[in-house]
């Protein structure tokens, strides 16, 4: 019986030495398998920080293109708008919006803020292409210009044939063209035209980008709101009957997209408004409107504070817990007010 005993428990004991080998590769894997997540997430915290603002005239310096070449009237606007497409596709991480693979997929806020600075670029390019490189409207647009104002409004999220960062550093290209003969004192053909009602044109499409994007912020607490689509005009019709009153609700899973699409597009702002006021200085001054530019400034840096909550809050307008859209959506609001008051003084004589 003893003997007996003792070959039961030799055998039980021989099993479970077998069990114990045959779980060490699994239990390697998952091991592994943690480890890979978690670095996945450092990396994803890594690349989801916003870059820094860069400095107006160190930029337009550094990218003269020779030393006899002077910074010229347009050359702060054209650096500028390079200098953020490039931090777009340098950044840590680069462009993440067309990203397929880990971490990227995952992450929504800082595709969304590339979103934010893009359609700013591409507002500005279609400006330079259309107002300030061209004297008049019978006058020829500039060969360089034909070519970048399209490339950035190529599909932000294209991974492969073409990638979308190929097709934006074709546009950043042909922005270096332009800046090379607008910088050239033997080329007069690039031209940038520094006139107020230029500048009145672009400040237009601010306005209503920077309007978009208030209505969106506030509407993280969901409004009732009574239709003036055709207010002011007593003989203004629209194409399809609306209601009289219209409810208006960010869904809750887009509020920090909206949130981060604004921080971007107030990040690009902040440096054309600054490029703006080197390049239409005399412009400006004439009109009195300097600090009318320089308190947009202000207003829009205010959207660049550091966010110190882990997540973004959509509490209730005056409950417990805070609202960023609303704190968002209470700057871009002062901003436009003040670029709608800029445009007032750059439409007096």
């Amino acid at each position: 019986m003893r003997n007996k005993l003792n070959d039961w428990a030799t055998r039980t004991r021989d099993i479970g030495r077998s069990r114990s080998g045959d779980d060490r590769p699994w239990k390697l894997f998952v091991v592994l398998l943690l480890v890979f997540l978690v670095l996945l997430v450092l990396l994803g915290i890594y690349w989801s920080a916003e870059p820094d603002a860069f400095d107006i005239e160190t930029a337009a310096a550094e990218r003269a293109p020779s030393t006899d070449s002077r910074l010229t009237t347009g050359s702060y606007t054209t650096s500028a708008v390079i200098t953020a497409m490039e931090t777009l596709l340098e950044k840590r991480g680069g462009y993440l919006s067309n990203d397929i693979m880990p971490p990227s997929i995952w992450l929504d806020n800082i595709p969304n803020w590339e979103f934010g600075v893009l359609v700013q670029v591409r507002d500005m390019s279609r400006s330079l292409r259309n107002d300030f490189s061209r004297s008049q409207s019978q006058s020829a647009e500039d060969p360089d210009l034909i070519i970048a104002e399209p490339k950035f409004n190529f599909d932000n999220k294209s991974w492969f044939l073409p990638a979308s960062e190929s097709i934006y550093r074709e546009g950043i290209d042909a922005l270096y063209g332009y800046l090379d003969r607008l910088q050239d004192p033997g080329n007069p053909e690039a031209q940038f035209y520094a006139r107020a009602d230029n500048l009145q044109e672009w400040l237009g499409q601010v306005e209503k980008r920077l309007g978009s994007l208030s209505q969106r912020l506030s509407a993280s607490v969901g409004q009732v709101r009574l239709n003036t689509d055709l207010a002011g005009d007593a003989e203004a019709v629209q194409s399809t009957q609306t209601s009289s009153q219209v409810k208006v609700k960010t869904p809750w899973t887009e509020i920090d997209d909206v949130f981060y699409e604004a921080r971007g597009a107030s990040w690009a702002l902040v440096h054309f408004m600054k490029a703006v006021e080197r390049d239409f200085e005399s412009v400006l001054q004439k009109k009195n409107a300097l600090i009318s530019l320089r308190q947009i400034v202000r207003e829009l840096e205010s959207t660049q504070e550091a966010i110190w909550s882990p997540m973004i809050l959509n509490g209730s307008g005056f409950g417990l817990f805070a609202n960023h859209s609303l704190v968002m959506a209470s700057y871009i609001s002062r901003a436009n007010a003040a670029v709608i008051d800029l445009r007032s003084l750059l439409e007096q004589g």
